[in-house]
């Protein structure tokens, strides 16, 4: 009897050993999966995550949460996936405000690199500089002019302190010896709500956001931070077409799981966002939400990382940019 047990629990030990990563893979998703994000609703992060949540449900046949955990400049949920199992079924769909607030030093309760598992790149939305009509100004040379014209009395509002709209017009500045005042706001939509009531002059901001105010002519664009001209505002002239070059910022988001998650888990969900972004009508949604393809595997998300934290810190630093 004894010897029964023995081998009994032999076979058990053995059974447990033979779920290798790629089994476990193949087993994947054997439950809901909890896609968090770590921002409030409405956001192009939320608005990115409910599209793949629900093109993905009936691809793994589980029901795909979404869950805003937001906070602490996206501290608190993120600290949420790096504490969940590695087993592919707690994901977490960040932005470059992570990296922002690497490059500033802010405390944060893990390292991107350490605890967390870099899947890939989803997409990016531009960061767009505007007016309110009533200024006059259309251009960055204008702007220039109104500034040195009215010294001391021009100012901005973005999204945050130490949000990627508060570091791209502090580049702005130290590139065109422009004088304006930073005025954080806590989100991009108490900023936008104020440049379009007139209450502040300037906004930086993500160019989806101000689009329908631009068609209703309730802002004036002044430049928009890619390298092409963005499809939703096809008439408004990038930084760079105004002699800054190179003048690329903008928002961007990726997937991203808890350490030490499997590979072949990461293969998985990979090849099925990779099928949800390739169909049309996806691409459609998100193009009109603003989110433009950012095609890059887990090696491109963490070179991106890297490289983004350095700019940041730079950046922070000549800027005497400080966390709250």
């Amino acid at each position: 009897m004894i010897f029964k047990n023995i081998l009994g629990s032999l076979g058990l030990a053995l059974a447990c050993l033979a779920l290798t990563p790629a089994a476990l893979a193949q087993a994947f998703p054997g439950k809901p999966v909890r896609l968090i994000v770590p921002y409030g609703t409405g956001g192009g992060a939320d608005t990115l995550a409910r599209q793949l949540g629900a093109s993905l449900q009936p691809l793994w046949g589980q029901g795909v949460v979404v869950e805003n955990r937001a906070g602490a400049s996206g501290n608190i949920g993120s600290d949420a996936v790096v504490r969940s199992p590695a087993d592919g079924h707690t994901l977490l769909l960040q932005n470059s405000t992570m990296v922002a607030n690497m490059g500033l030093g802010v405390k944060m309760n893990y390292s991107p690199e350490k605890d967390l598992t870099p899947i890939m790149l989803l997409g990016s939305t531009p960061i767009a500089l505007v007016a309110h009509p009533a200024l006059g100004i259309t251009d960055l040379k204008g702007l220039r002019e109104y500034a040195r014209a009215h010294p001391g009395r021009l100012s901005y509002a973005s999204c945050g302190i130490g949000t990627p709209m508060h570091f791209a017009m502090e580049l702005i500045k130290q590139r065109t010896g422009l004088d304006a005042v930073h005025a954080g706001y806590k989100g991009c939509s108490p900023a936008l709500t104020d440049v379009v009531g007139g209450q502040i002059p300037l906004a930086v901001l993500s160019a989806n956001l101000v689009v329908p105010y631009v068609k209703a002519g309730k802002l004036q664009v002044i430049g928009v931070a890619t390298t092409a001209r963005y499809p939703l505002l096809p008439d408004a002239a990038t930084f760079e077409e105004q002699g800054l070059q190179p003048m690329e910022f903008s928002t961007w988001f990726a997937l991203m799981g808890p350490a030490r998650l499997p590979p072949e888990v990461v293969t998985r969900v990979a090849t099925d966002v990779r099928k949800v972004l390739a169909d049309p009508a996806v691409q459609t949604r998100l193009s009109t939400a603003g989110v433009e393809p950012y095609p890059g595997d887990g090696a491109d998300l963490l070179k991106l990382i890297r490289a983004e934290q350095l700019r940041y810190a730079q950046l922070a630093r000549s800027a005497n940019i400080k966390a709250e």
